[in-house]
């Protein structure tokens, strides 16, 4: 059942007994014979800290049946200990259970459990119920009620009250203040609090750092951080987190690493949190393996180390790599959560790794991934929905596309996006351009992607009228002003259906600067239909633009190879050699059952290679007996 809905439950009607005991009273007696109330307060707290909630309702019964409930400070305690364990439901039942009267010391356990658990807004309610029930607030109210304020505005009126109760000088409440100033960008507010406060903790050096450091205030978070360290101030792990994460969005390498000598030297990196740091700062480095040696390294690994090294193999387009590691995540047994699998798909699609992607799907169904709050069905999540359905379409199930795209109710133009590209992609032309229509009469207003998705479908599928008509609309229908990639996909187009002076003039008369891929394609159209002469005018622009760009030598090269131009071979292969451009090899891949297997020109590295070439050779021997020659 969704917690919102048990809460709901639970403050509607008195909740007289919330959880059945399976112990009984001898039994829990026999069990705990001589705690007294401070042993099972102690007791409680191991029980939070460890998340072991089964042993808490142990000793939870216990305290009921010897009548330990009385004291404020069992109310508190079984608060927290449930609060901890992530049962916001049991903890509110403590908290509404007679006989006792709730005080400050209760409030404050059930506002800071909410807080934990993600619940700010249920926080806040319980503070607004405090005030109405006359009960005085003290400082270790505020840190967490300022932490659940959704609006500025609620953040003044607690700063108000601070300053009435002679708490605005508490440098706890004060680290709250700077911190949610900084979240809703009130720049000057947490600069006046800041320096207003006499005693300066690492706590508020930490909420000035990471607080400019969250709202991309880079450099005033580095200048905290070098006024920290004149101060004398030595950074906290708090710290060097927050500092990492400025270094990974700037991509700052030197500076990244010199925190990480940092680090080792005071052997912070044996916490989780800043080795998941240091990995997140050298994958945004595109440095991977200090990511993957630092990831390596760690004992205890947690669902952000994986998702970290996981996204970090991905941004460098590793897609074999994020698979392999995606399997190994399993293997450890730590489960994958919403960022792993759509970090995961990405991965999937480029590989056109299907297998994978289908049992992503499964797990994501099966988990409860994107469901609703009656937690009974998959939700339209646009984003989870439109990842999944991008993996389909990549790899070529488009069946599978339209069955997540038609379950989906709320559709963004996203999602028609990736239906059209993939129905063109795949050479359903009118199947895309239907989808276009659709897309229309949903009154959805089609943007740049949508009509290159439009032009390449009616491309791929030869539908040259109607690429025409699409393209002559774009502005005067749509309001939607042609781009490169547009001009690209009509030249190419044109190419292919072999009105190669049409695609030549338009090369020529577009309002924008051709670039390598618009003569690319031009080229390309040239060796389909063997017009070496205009092929000489595209590579010489192609060659101009991109000279390091292998293919289109190798184009130019196979076209006047076809023509018996041997000589203009030799040349295009001497350019190549003084140019320094080496062909890159051509790469291959397969998926199966235990994995995906990748193949480059003449590889020999895979275990299987002798019995690969050994059938690769039998089959061509075969093809020959029925008349096939190999293309040289």
């Amino acid at each position: 059942m969704n917690r919102r809905n048990v809460f709901s439950q639970v403050l509607s009607k008195k909740p007289t007994s919330f959880v059945t005991f399976c112990y009984s009273r001898s039994t829990v007696q026999s069990l705990y014979p001589l705690y007294n109330l401070s042993t099972c307060i102690a007791s409680l707290q191991a029980c939070a800290n460890h998340e072991n909630l089964a042993r808490g309702q142990q000793i939870h019964s216990y305290m009921l049946t010897n009548g330990l409930l009385d004291s404020p400070v069992s109310v508190t305690s079984l608060i927290n200990m449930y609060s901890k364990c992530n049962r916001m439901d049991f903890a509110i039942s403590i908290f509404n259970h007679p006989p006792h009267e709730c005080n400050v010391f209760a409030y404050n356990a059930i506002i800071a459990g909410f807080i934990a658990n993600g619940l700010a807004g249920n926080g806040f309610e319980f503070y607004k119920k405090m005030r109405v029930m006359g009960v005085m607030p003290d400082k270790f109210t505020f840190p967490c009620v300022i932490r659940a304020c959704c609006d500025v505005v609620e953040v003044w009126k607690i700063h108000g009250m601070l300053f009435k109760l002679g708490l605005e000088l508490d440098v706890f409440v004060g680290s709250a203040l700077v911190n949610m100033y900084l979240k809703f960008g009130f720049v000057e507010e947490a600069q006046v609090v800041f320096e207003e406060l006499p005693v300066k903790d690492i706590v508020l050096w930490n909420a000035m750092v990471n607080g400019y450091a969250v709202i991309g205030r880079f450099d005033e978070a580095l200048k905290v951080f070098r006024i920290m360290g004149k101060e004398g101030v030595v950074s906290s792990r708090f710290t060097v987190t927050g500092v990492l994460s400025i270094f990974a969005a700037k991509g700052d390498f030197d500076n990244g690493r010199a925190v990480h000598a940092f680090v080792i030297k005071m052997r912070y990196d044996i916490g989780i949190a800043v080795s998941n740091a240091l990995i997140d700062m050298y994958g945004k480095c595109k440095c991977i393996q200090e990511a993957l040696l630092i990831f390596e390294m760690m004992v205890e690994k947690d669902i952000f180390s994986w998702n970290s090294i996981i996204s970090v193999h991905e941004q460098c387009t590793d897609h074999d790599a994020t698979l392999r590691l995606f399997g190994r995540m399993f293997g450890a047994g730590v489960l994958p959560d919403l960022v792993t699998v759509t970090t995961v798909l990405p991965a999937c699609s480029h590989m056109a790794a299907l297998m994978h992607g289908r049992a992503v799907h499964a797990y994501m169904i099966t988990n409860g991934f994107g469901r609703d709050d009656n937690n009974s069905k998959f939700m339209d999540d646009a984003l989870v929905s439109n990842a999944v359905m991008d993996m389909y379409a990549k790899c070529g199930s488009m069946r599978n596309a339209y069955m997540v795209f038609s379950k989906m109710s709320n559709k963004d133009v996203a999602s028609w996006n990736i239906m059209i590209m993939g129905y063109g992609a795949h050479g359903y032309g009118n199947e895309a351009l239907d989808m276009f229509s659709h897309m229309c009469e949903a009154q959805l207003k089609p943007d740049e992607i949508t009509f290159v998705g439009v032009l390449s479908a009616c491309n791929h599928a030869g539908l040259l009228r109607q690429g025409h008509e699409y393209f002559t609309q774009m502005t005067s229908r749509y309001g939607v002003v042609p781009t490169i990639e547009h001009y690209t996909c009509v030249i190419d187009m044109l190419g292919r259906a072999g009105k190669l002076e049409e695609a030549h003039e338009l090369v020529k008369t577009m309002p924008i600067e051709a670039n390598p891929v618009v003569w690319r394609a031009l080229l390309a159209a040239c060796r389909l239909h063997g017009n070496a002469d205009l092929a000489k005018v595209a590579a010489q622009q192609v060659i101009e633009l991109e000279p390091e760009h292998c293919g289109s030598y190798v184009l130019m090269s196979n076209i006047y190879g076809v023509a018996g131009r041997y000589e203009e071979v030799s040349e295009v292969r001497h350019a190549m050699r003084q140019q320094n451009v080496k062909k890159i090899p051509g790469c291959s891949w397969i998926e199966l059952k235990n994995g995906v297997h990748a193949f480059s020109t003449g590889d020999r590295g895979h275990p299987d290679a002798n019995l690969i070439y050994a059938h690769l050779a039998s089959l061509t021997a075969r093809l020959r007996e029925y008349g096939y020659v190999p293309q040289m």
